[in-house]
This record gives C-alpha cells, sequence and structure tokens, in this order.
C-alpha cells in the first residue's frame, strides 16, 4: 500500500509518499514559492540524493501536477506509474467542532471543510486546493483528511470554552480547538511505545516547540487542554507571534497607533514573539548567536521564551493531577537543549531530574533524557505527522 501525504500551505506544498507495508518513505520534498518569483522543488531522491528544481509554478494545480511527474521521473522518480499510488492523505489545519477524527473525504466533507474557513482563513483554502488538485490530477484516487484540530476535540467544556457571552460561542463557534493536534498525538503514543506503558493509562505533557508552539496536556490517552485557542497566535511565546495577552492591551494599541482588525491582526502574528522582544529574528539559531554575543533583548526574549514553556508545564501537571511523560518535540524541542534544561529547572518538586550528560549531547534523536531514578520519564520523540496522517490514511482504507 502506497500513500502519498500533502501538506499544502499557501505558497507551498510538502510531500512524502509512503510504502506502508515495508515502512519506508520512498520519497519526500517540497515546493515553495508557489505563484511567486523563483519558485522551485525540493527533494530527497531514493538514493538519497538532495535536489533542487527551478520551474514556473503558477498555483496548486500546477504544484501537485509536477511532484507527481516527478515521482515518476526517470532521473529522479521512485514509481513506474501514478496508478501504484493507492491513496492520498491531507493534512487539513482546521475541523472545528465537526471532525473529531480523521475521515475519507467525499462532496459532504468537502463542504464542510469550507464551512470552516473563517476559522483558519490562512490554511483551509490553500488545504481544500491541494485536495481539488488531486481530485483532477488523479480522478477517483481515495483522499482522506487529518486534522490538526481533531485531536482536541476531547477537551472539556471548562477547557474550550471563553469567559465571553455564551451566545458568541453558540452563533460563531467561538471557542479553543487547539492546534499540532497530530504532532502531539503521534508523540504520545510514541513516547508509551517506547516506554512500554499504556498510552491509556498515562499522565503526559507534550510540548511542540517550534516556530510556532503548543503544549497538550493529555491524560488516560485523551487530549484535556491545550495551549493554542481559537487561533495559532495564543499560549506560548513563539517565533513571531505573541501568544497570550491581556485582551486590553490590544484595545490600548489600537487606539494609540489606529490599527484595524487587520492591523491588530498583523502585529500579533507577524511582528510579535521573540522577533519582536528582541529585534533581532524569528530564528532560535539566530536569536542564540545573538544571545551568546551579549544581545540584553536576545537574552530577555530567550528568557521569556522558556518561561512560558516552564509555566504551561507546571500548570498543566496540576490539571493532570501529577505527571508521568513529558514529551519534547519541534524543531526547538528535539535540537535545543538550553530550552530543555531551563524548562525543567526549579521542577524538582514534581519529581524531574534531567540526565544533563544526555540532555545536552542530544539533538533530534528519539531519547530519554531524565536521571533512572527521575519520578517524571523526560524525553526527546522527533515528531513525524506525515507518518500519522499515512496510518490513518491506511486505518481508514481498511475499514
Amino acid at each position: 500500500m502506497k500513500i502519498l501525504v500533502l501538506n499544502c500551505g499557501s505558497s507551498s506544498i510538502k510531500y512524502k509518499l509512503f510504502d506502508m507495508e515495508a515502512k519506508t518513505v520512498m520519497a519526500q520534498g517540497g515546493i515553495e514559492k508557489i505563484s511567486l518569483k523563483g519558485s522551485f522543488l525540493k527533494l530527497t531522491t531514493p538514493d538519497n540524493r538532495k535536489v533542487i528544481l527551478e520551474k514556473n509554478i503558477p498555483g496548486h494545480q500546477t504544484g501537485v501536477e509536477f511532484i507527481l511527474s516527478v515521482l515518476t521521473s526517470k532521473e529522479n522518480g521512485c514509481l513506474h506509474s501514478l496508478k501504484e499510488i493507492d491513496a492520498v492523505g491531507h493534512r487539513v489545519v482546521h475541523g472545528g467542532e465537526k471532525f473529531n477524527s480523521s475521515v475519507l473525504i467525499n462532496n459532504v466533507v468537502i463542504d464542510q471543510i469550507e464551512e470552516c474557513k473563517e476559522l483558519a482563513p490562512l490554511h483551509n483554502p490553500s488545504n481544500l486546493i491541494g485536495i481539488r488538485a488531486v481530485e483532477n490530477a488523479l480522478p477517483g484516487i481515495r483522499q482522506v483528511a487529518v486534522f490538526d484540530t481533531a485531536f482536541h476535540q476531547t477537551m472539556p467544556p471548562k477547557a474550550y470554552i471563553y469567559g465571553l457571552p455564551y451566545s458568541y460561542y453558540e452563533k460563531y463557534g467561538i471557542r479553543r480547538y487547539g492546534f499540532h493536534g497530530t504532532s502531539h498525538r503521534y508523540v504520545s503514543k510514541r513516547a508509551c511505545d517506547v516506554l512500554g506503558v499504556k498510552y491509556e493509562d498515562q499522565r503526559i505533557i507534550t510540548a511542540h516547540i517550534g516556530n510556532g508552539a503548543s503544549i497538550t496536556a493529555i491524560k488516560d490517552g485523551k487530549s484535556i487542554d491545550t495551549s493554542m485557542g481559537m487561533t495559532p497566535v495564543d499560549g506560548l511565546l513563539m517565533g513571531t507571534r505573541s501568544g497570550e495577552i491581556d485582551a486590553g492591551v490590544l484595545t490600548f494599541i489600537s487606539e494609540k497607533e489606529h490599527l484595524s482588525a487587520k492591523g491588530i491582526s498583523e502585529l500579533l502574528n507577524k511582528k510579535s514573539g521573540v522577533l519582536g522582544v528582541s529585534g533581532v529574528s524569528s530564528d532560535m539559531r539566530e536569536l542564540s548567536a545573538a544571545c551568546e554575543q551579549g544581545n540584553q533583548r536576545a537574552i530577555l526574549a530567550m528568557d521569556m521564551f522558556n518561561y512560558r514553556i516552564h509555566k504551561y508545564v507546571g500548570s498543566y501537571a496540576a490539571v493532570l493531577g501529577g505527571l508521568d511523560i513529558l514529551v519534547f518535540t519541534g524543531g526547538v524541542g528535539e535540537n535545543q537543549w538550553t530550552t530543555r534544561t531551563d524548562v525543567c529547572k526549579n521542577l524538582e518538586f514534581m519529581g524531574i531530574k534531567l540526565d544533563e550528560s544526555k540532555n545536552t549531547g542530544m539533538r533530534g534523536k528519539e531519547m530519554i533524557i531524565s536521571t533512572p531514578d527521575s519520578k517524571v520519564t523526560v524525553m526527546v520523540v522527533p515528531t513525524d505527522e506525515e507518518f500519522m496522517i499515512a496510518k490513518d490514511t491506511l486505518e481508514i482504507l481498511k475499514k
């Protein structure tokens, strides 16, 4: 069974082709700058060569067709025919309250994803374009939608309802939805598999830390709280997103700076976070370099970034009634040992003890980084959302 996984952004398409029987990745890559000057496809070939193919790509339809042509090309391909692809799994960012699990795509599902566009105007339209592009390029092929928000649909109302008039929830669906659900689901299950413990019996906190970041509390195999809200701007300090903020600050800034709703959105999503505080960069590597050079605002931004994660871990341990497993994942969570150290500092009262030799030497690998006598197992688990999408797709096809 060969499954193609697509993740369509506003100007990009990432892909992976899995052979589910052999449990291997046959091909992977991504298109950047769709509809922009200098668009290209960067891929890894079956023999592990890195290749960049430049091409004018005016839209997602052309992009999907280009990916399919490369998969069957003599130079860089791995398939003799597109008929070898059994199904396509899609990452869809927002499923609202309509979807609490992955689904086989049909016209009704497409209409319901359309209805969620207001909740994710930057993402769902691109996801839909990808679905339709596959329909046109591979007529009749089975497609599955895997939603970022689905895993968090198990949260209780006390965790997802905002302190606003309840009518806004009833009329507009204003509530906490959470994101990165596929990643949180994958790494929490993978951690339990590695440890040989029953997933449904554990109290787990997963920290997906990258340019976008979120924390999730998982009890008995279910998400019971998460840091992102109705949109991905809530919760942790991120690369360019503010994270949680006093709503009164926004009305104050709006009046002082004469900013419209669009201007406030731009401020919160693209000009804030560690970029806004440091004035240096949203890239953690550049921020770390500035910290080493003694840049005080960079140091402040890094301290704030780590402190917010630390605070959420403590609060979610309270929500869970204790903690069994803490998992770090995402680009920063997997590679930046200083953040892991700062997050776990002063959490000894919860039973967390880091093995600093393992922690400082660990980058991007699956590993237990707590000491043998730590009451909480602390782990790094590289995320694999694409595999989870492929796995969900396979399970749905089997049904």
